[in-house]
């Protein structure tokens, strides 16, 4: 006999599912009374971390598995529940499937005298295969479709492989491959349609009563995307910038969260880690978004991280992607474009001075691009900036289109601090490096290195190079020349600002002296 086609539909009728679920000894059931939810997301994602095509089904493909989602959330459940007097059982049929149990909490605000004397989560949920498996050496009723006519065939389970294999009352045993549905008598025991936590509980006197359930679940996270336009001032180096910022929500937690009211926590939040052979259902977080308008979200420090809460409910469907506005657009912000030659781009590493003569010489021609702004109050921002992914695009006064200049990842951002966005290269300012001497002299224990850096701006108008050089050799040193003034930037960095005329070129030279 040939296999199903692939058109054939396998139903799996359950004729007696409803009343096995209620049937004695059956559980207290949630009252239908009002619901209260809350949400409290964290995440691992780093910013600009999951593309698109990760977080969006493709031809059929569910986005994400839920337990590799990168995040996780506190959820907690209020609802009114009528308790027996005793020991009585209760369900709550309709938490996340990548639920956590040993998180779960459970408490009666309005009889502190109820108390939990056993809990147990559900997970094994009805489907086909396993209603076929429960069922073996059990009657069963399978229904064949051929030929445009119906007929049905009942007998003993005794294969649910390739196929089924039934023996009737009369002993005939009957191998089928082509069947349209099968009938069982009855949900068996330990299958249920959704997960279930289930509380053993003691209450003197029982009735109606008002509970709480807290859990943490995986299959859920967030992270922030900034959006940004830049307009060039009358000096081609400043210019304004609008910033818009949104929170983007994955949940593929297996559970709706309706009408809840939501917090993200921005902080890198500590979670010990399981050990690798557990498989866990959740993931470690951190997390972030901002603020302002009764409806957007409200900011404030919650222990040595941020917390903000959206001023109005939200749905988080299963299986979905929201995107939430963090706070009202920042306008007009002030901004300047900052170009940096960092040839070198070397760190010390180790306990002893670097004598090799080679070390660090040549370097990337490239002059970076970056434009720098302060998170204050005064130009609509001075909020703590969550990690994030910072696009940005510029105005093309030719025909009034924004064109995609770069994008970056910030970190975590307090406020009053200062942004500098890398956007990519220069095109028309370009630079080299390269050693005009070395010496060293081992017994007295000291090396002079000099550097000379040359910059080249092909550009119609002027630009200022911030010249940055690490001073890598040894930590003890001192810059004995130089034809330009420098700053220090840490304790091995120096900077050196070269202004360079329109289509001009600069030398900068500057000779360095190591002791140890």
């Amino acid at each position: 006999m040939s296999r199903p086609k692939p058109t054939t539909a396998r139903k799996i009728s359950l004729g007696v599912m409803a009343a096995a679920l209620l049937s004695p000894p059956a559980p207290a059931q949630t009252a239908p009374t009002a619901e209260d939810t809350a949400v409290t997301i964290y995440s691992s994602a780093q910013p600009g971390a999951i593309p698109p095509e990760l977080y969006r089904p493709v031809a059929g493909r569910p986005a994400f598995n839920g337990m590799a989602v990168p995040g996780y959330a506190l959820v907690r459940h209020e609802r009114s529940v009528r308790v027996g007097a005793g020991r009585s059982s209760l369900r709550f049929s309709d938490v996340a499937g990548l639920i956590d149990p040993t998180t779960v909490t459970f408490s009666s605000l309005t009889d502190p005298a109820t108390r939990v004397l056993e809990q147990n989560f559900q997970f094994d949920l009805v489907s086909s295969q396993k209603l076929l498996r429960k069922y073996l050496d059990r009657p069963v009723t399978v229904e064949r479709t051929q030929g445009g006519q119906t007929s049905t065939l009942s007998g003993t389970l005794l294969s649910a492989g390739d196929g089924l294999v039934l023996r009737g009352a009369d002993g005939t045993v009957t191998a089928l491959r082509d069947y349209s549905s099968v009938r069982f008598p009855q949900l068996p025991g330990g299958l249920i349609t959704q997960p279930t936590l289930e509380w053993l509980l003691s209450s003197p006197k029982g009735g109606e009563q008002r509970a709480r359930v807290t859990y943490q679940t995986a299959g859920i996270t967030w992270w922030s995307d900034y959006n940004l336009v830049f307009t060039p001032g009358k000096d081609a180096n400043s210019g304004l910038l609008d910033l818009s910022a949104w929170v983007s929500i994955i949940n593929q937690s297996g559970a709706t969260y309706t009408d809840a009211r939501l917090k993200l926590i921005a902080g890198d939040v500590n979670r010990v880690e399981a050990p690798p052979l557990i498989m866990r259902r959740q993931q470690v977080e951190m997390a972030a978004s901002p603020m302002m308008d009764a409806e957007g979200f409200e900011q404030k420090a919650f222990f040595e991280f941020h917390l903000y809460t959206l001023g109005r409910r939200a749905t988080l469907p299963d299986n979905s992607t929201k995107q939430i506005e963090l706070f009202d657009q920042a306008r007009q912000v002030p901004a300047r474009k900052v170009l940096v030659f960092d040839a070198a781009a070397l760190g010390y590493a180790g306990d002893t001075p670097l004598t090799d003569r080679s070390y660090g010489g040549g370097g990337n021609p490239k002059v970076d691009v970056f434009l720098e702004f302060r998170n204050d109050r005064q130009y609509g921002l001075g909020v703590p900036l969550p990690a994030g992914r910072i696009r940005v695009s510029q105005l093309d006064t030719a025909d009034g289109s924004l064109e995609f200049i770069g994008e970056d990842r910030i970190d975590h951002t307090p406020k009053d601090e200062r942004l500098r966005i890398k956007l990519g290269s220069a095109f028309d300012v370009v630079g080299e490096r390269r050693q005009v001497d070395f010496t060293i002299d081992t017994r007295a224990r000291w090396m002079e290195e000099e550097i000379e850096v040359k910059l080249r701006n092909r550009k119609e108008e002027p630009v200022e190079v911030l010249v940055r050089e690490a001073l890598y050799r040894w930590s003890n040193w001192k810059i004995t020349s130089r034809t330009q003034e420098f700053s220090r930037e840490d304790a091995r960095t120096v900077v050196f600002p070269v202004r360079l005329a329109k289509d001009g070129e600069a030398v900068l030279r500057y000779r360095v002296r190591y002791s140890w």
